[in-house]
């Protein structure tokens, strides 16, 4: 596909527990243990090389043996890593309880991650002069995204930014700086009540009309186009002043059929095999948001994050 991405974001190191069901409150269920790579960032950066890219990803790490692996697995997909050592800090790590249905639950020390500086991303002024689309999560501190957004637009990049997860800290500004957001209906309700005093119910959004979606995008990013993924309702796009060759302003793009087996990093296979499509110049923008539902699609079909990550060539096998 070509084109080049910069992902700016997190590496956690994740554990996972597989279990018939989720466990109540005070429950305690059998289950089953794997352990491997993730983080929002770590998981966009190798979808997005998976799906075609020339990527770059820039975290911090701590100096352990969770930092070496992400080393070896970066270099394994290509991946130029970009690595803010920070001594004295765990690499970020996350727990992640999968049920049967394919339905999570996830908790998150940020550790290592919480430190990436501005400064160390605005160092990288290589990456950041040849992105065609750099892409951001919220799993870092606000400070290095808001930096890395604004010195991609200066550059010339599209800048795209996942909202995840739903609690981070978010300002005017960090919106201001994004041409793309990329939010789920969880990230969306939040980010829609918090900058545009607005209510609106995660659960109720994929059954609005298409007029009440779009005028709720257009009231939490007036010129920023909107993605709202919706799970197995596909995606809702709605555009502010740039189109990005699509003639509709806002319309619903169906989910792809996948036989699901966890659904845990299919939203950063959404974002990262957008930002591919859209640095490899895949237009109209409806046609990179198909392959993105495709891709997020396949991802679901086997356990893990980042390593259940597609390739192009198994997007139609």
């Amino acid at each position: 596909m070509g084109g080049r991405v910069l992902v700016v974001g997190s590496y956690n190191q994740d554990h996972v527990w597989s279990t018939d069901a989720l466990p109540a409150p005070g429950a305690t269920r059998l289950g089953r243990y794997a352990t491997g790579p993730g983080g929002k960032g770590f998981n966009q950066a190798v979808a997005a090389a998976r799906a075609g890219a020339n990527t770059v990803f820039i975290a911090a790490l701590g100096d352990d043996a969770a930092a070496a692996q992400a080393r070896r697995l970066a270099t394994a997909d290509g991946i130029d890593l970009r690595d803010q050592v920070c001594p004295g800090l765990a690499t970020g790590c996350a727990g992640i309880y999968v049920d049967a249905d394919g339905r999570n639950m996830i908790l998150v020390a940020p550790g290592a991650n919480a430190a990436l500086s501005a400064d160390f991303v605005l160092a990288q002024q290589d990456a950041l002069d040849s992105a065609g689309v750099l892409l951001a999560q919220l799993e870092v501190a606000p400070e290095a995204v808001l930096a890395a957004l604004q010195a991609g637009r200066e550059r010339g990049a599209l800048t795209l930014l996942n909202p995840a997860p739903a609690d981070a800290p978010t300002s005017a500004a960090l919106l201001q700086a994004a041409d793309l957001l990329t939010p789920n209906e969880t990230e969306f309700a939040a980010l829609l009540a918090r900058h545009a005093g607005r209510e609106l119910a995660a659960e109720q959004l994929a059954t609005l009309d298409e007029g009440a979606l779009h005028d709720a995008c257009r009231a939490l990013a007036p010129q920023a186009s909107v993605v709202l993924t919706l799970g197995a309702d596909g995606a809702f796009v709605s555009h502010g002043h740039h189109r990005h060759g699509d003639t509709r302003g806002y319309y619903r793009a169906p989910a792809a059929p996948a036989d699901t087996v966890d659904t845990t990093g299919a939203g950063d296979a959404f974002s990262g095999a957008l930002a591919a499509a859209l640095a490899g110049g895949m237009t109209p923008f409806a046609e990179a948001v198909a392959f993105a539902n495709r891709y997020a699609a396949r991802s679901t079909e086997r356990a893990g994050a980042a390593l259940a990550m597609p390739r192009l060539d198994e997007l139609d096998g």
